[in-house]
């Protein structure tokens, strides 16, 4: 896989709740703080959303795409002088897989979804989002057209098998969101993610990626990028936010985290298969990098699932993610 679909995959995004909103007249909703990621298409229409923290209201019209990451509460309006009512006054039941009408709809068409993040590790995704990312450029709405009308279609005339279709539809949006933000980052943003986007560092974490096990050494690492040592360490650390070795060394934690929590895999092969000759140095290495002992981390794991995985997401993740 590449890097992208790799994190994604550690994640474990899965969309718990996708429905569609069609507004008309006067309105002003407000959102509460929420976990995970939040995902909006505007079908039709158009409104302002604010979001907590950012000074300017944003206008979003049919076509735009929004990915919410962080968290912070919002409000959605079509005024944004009107007084805003609290989200739980005007829908009261979920809307997973259908439409809710407010003032009798015909204004604003919205498709959302909500994504938990099943994986323990989303701040490795979510600490390098803006606030909002917004896809408002027509040649990048024309790439995320298609998977909106399909969701639109499929919340206006449910079919057999229709709340998987739309959750497939969901994460296509989700995942063509981040590949055209990841793209702005030969802007100048910081981090992996960022990263991805320039050809030598991405071709540095590609590889990195495609053998976590392999005995990397900065020098090498610096002939996949085709660049010499020293501007390759330079130019990684100001891109990605780490140096490349602790790059490395964090992802191969994050891999052996997952299968800690989710195999029944011995530390000893856990650290063998990741280029590790002895689980002393592995169990340095991941209790430097995640907080603690990886039988420590198993046993934590285990306890939070399957019974308590409902209150997994809303802990502090105290594990420090790649940087960036």
């Amino acid at each position: 896989m590449d890097p992208l679909s790799d994190v994604l995959s550690l994640l474990k995004p899965r969309s718990y709740m996708s429905g569609g909103f069609d507004i008309g007249g006067d309105w002003s909703i407000q959102f509460p703080r929420h976990e995970g990621i939040k995902c909006y298409a505007v079908i039709s229409g158009q409104c302002w959303l604010l979001v907590d923290g950012i000074a300017d209201a944003v206008c979003i019209q049919a076509g735009d795409c929004l990915v919410l990451p962080s968290g912070r509460p919002f409000r959605l309006a079509s005024d944004m002088a009107l007084t805003p009512v609290g989200f739980r006054e005007v829908f009261s039941s979920a809307l997973n897989g259908g439409i809710s009408s407010v003032n009798g709809g015909g204004d604003l068409f919205l498709a959302g979804s909500h994504f938990i993040l099943g994986g323990g590790h989303a701040d490795i995704l979510l600490r390098v989002l803006p606030p909002i990312v917004h896809i408002r450029k027509e040649a990048d709405k024309a790439a995320l057209r298609w998977a909106m009308e399909q969701m639109r279609q499929e919340l206006r005339e449910p079919q057999p098998g229709g709340l998987l279709v739309g959750q497939h539809l969901a994460h296509m949006m989700l995942v063509q969101a981040l590949r055209l933000h990841l793209a702005e980052g030969l802007q100048g943003g910081v981090g992996w993610l960022f990263a991805l986007a320039d050809k030598q560092m991405g071709a540095a974490i590609s590889a990195i990626h495609d053998a976590p096990a392999y005995p990397w050494t900065l020098q090498v690492l610096a002939e996949r990028a085709a660049m010499s040592r020293s501007t390759f360490a330079l130019k990684f650390k100001k891109t990605v936010g780490t140096s490349p070795m602790e790059y490395l060394t964090r992802w191969r934690m994050l891999l052996a985290g997952d299968r800690l929590a989710n195999t029944h895999d011995p530390v000893s092969a856990i650290a063998m298969s990741l280029g590790y000759e002895s689980e002393s140095a592995f169990s340095t290495a991941f209790k430097r990098v995640m907080g603690c002992s990886p039988r420590q981390y198993s046993r934590d794991q285990n306890f939070a699932s399957p019974s308590h995985s409902h209150d997994e997401n809303s802990r502090v993740n105290h594990l420090e993610p790649i940087a960036g």
